[in-house]
């Protein structure tokens, strides 16, 4: 090979680092779902990709599901509930959210399998849950879709969410490929 063409690989090879390097940072990062907080709608060690700069464009909403860096500096993902200044309750099995009650159809298959005649999710307020009566300006209340196995905001070890420690949406589950699909609300 000439020495020009080796000079061109090079800089081709290098341009791709740069360029793949960039989008993972910068773009999408791959994320490891770990644990059942979040079945059905991700299944232990799902892999899936992480929107980082969409949130950075446009504010999080209700029901966005999210990645974190939780208070013991693992990556936890769950579903936004609450956005600040919002109260939020739940009685028999209801979500309430400044007064209005809110449907939650990604929780109907959690529902149909409870093998007793309890509430998916407990009774709670804020103000029982984390002494706060609405969720504070930059952060959010989370929860997990798998509500009675599910460490998320209502345990003070996780608390409210700051915005600067929110990783990204998820958007997609990429692996294991039969399981690819688009995420929605």
């Amino acid at each position: 090979m000439e020495k020009n063409e080796i000079v061109s690989w090079i800089k081709t090879i290098v341009f791709a680092v740069i360029l793949t390097v960039g989008i993972r940072v910068f773009l999408f990062t791959p994320v490891n779902v770990e644990g059942a907080s979040m079945m059905p709608t991700f299944e232990n060690e799902e892999k899936v990709i992480v929107n980082i700069i969409g949130p950075t464009l446009s504010d999080y909403k209700r029901f966005d599901v999210i990645v974190f860096e939780a208070p013991n500096g693992e990556n936890f993902i769950k579903r936004i509930i609450g956005l600040p200044g919002d109260r939020v309750e739940y009685h028999d099995d209801e979500l309430f959210i400044n007064g209005e009650k809110f449907n939650e159809p990604y929780l109907d298959i959690n529902r149909e399998k409870l093998l007793d005649s309890g509430n998916l999710t407990g009774n709670f307020t804020l103000q029982d849950s984390l002494g706060e009566e609405v969720v504070p300006e930059g952060h959010y209340f989370v929860l997990g879709d798998n509500r009675r196995k599910s460490l998320d905001s209502r345990d003070m070890s996780v608390g409210f969410v700051a915005q600067e420690r929110i990783l990204g949406t998820v958007p997609v589950v990429v692996w294991p490929l039969p399981n690819a699909r688009f995420i929605k609300e």
